[in-house]
């Protein structure tokens, strides 16, 4: 068959081409337009952004409040401030601590409730996923230091998930025992740090009181997190 000087001199340059490119030179149809190919997305053509669930909270409620007057009189007697003293923090809504302190005779008491709250964000990931990262951190930090026989469990019925860490302390020659409870509620991580001591004659207190009232705690401020933090995204 006759072929055309044009198509001739087309197949015989391609000859000549290394193997790798011999793709580039079909003897179909030169002038095939880019719509043919399947409707395969160009190299850099925009994608979609990605996006992650929205956060149940947007903020927090007054971490002072967080518990109960009666509760504070049970866990710390004789409360320096029973309305507590918030410690400092850059932005209240989404980061607070309270602090109660008391000395009944010689039983010293010491309670920390501290509120951290993460916003969902397409480049870090969702709200609850963020907080669920920070509790576990939080219960790891409780467990090292300068405290000794760390014990740490997992807790039912706190939240959307929560972990006690007990432990001891020696300060200044005297006996502390140590309890934190580190728990979860949707896109809000609550630390609760109950600490007690005696001292003179007084006895070290027990540490599996402690530890049940720090619970109780959490509980309780896991239902402020509910009635008080606005909803939002």
């Amino acid at each position: 068959m006759h072929r055309s000087a044009p198509r001739l001199a087309r197949i015989l340059a391609c000859a000549t081409v290394p193997m790798v490119l011999v793709a580039g030179c079909s003897s179909g149809s030169d002038e095939k337009d880019d719509k043919n190919t399947g409707g395969s997305a160009r190299p850099g053509s925009p994608s979609a952004s990605p996006t992650v669930a929205a956060a149940k909270f947007s903020k927090l409620p007054d971490v002072c409040t967080a518990l109960s007057g009666k509760t504070v009189d049970q866990l710390v007697p004789k409360a320096q401030n029973k309305k507590g003293k918030a410690l400092p923090s850059a932005d209240t809504n989404t980061s607070a601590s309270c602090l109660w302190t008391g000395l009944d005779g010689f039983k010293y008491r010491s309670l920390t409730v501290s509120l951290k709250l993460f916003r969902s964000d397409p480049g870090l990931g969702s709200g609850d996923r963020r907080a669920g990262e920070y509790a576990a951190q939080q219960a790891s930090r409780a467990a090292t230091g300068k405290v000794t026989d760390p014990k740490t469990e997992k807790v039912a019925g706190i939240g959307d998930g929560a972990t006690s860490v007990s432990s001891k302390e020696k300060k200044d020659g005297d006996e502390f025992r140590n309890q934190t409870v580190v728990t979860r509620t949707a896109n809000v991580v609550i630390t609760v740090q109950y600490d007690g001591a005696g001292y003179e004659k007084e006895k070290t207190p027990d540490a599996a009181a402690l530890l049940k009232d720090a619970k109780s705690a959490a509980k309780e401020a896991v239902g402020a997190i509910a009635k008080g933090s606005q909803s939002g995204t």
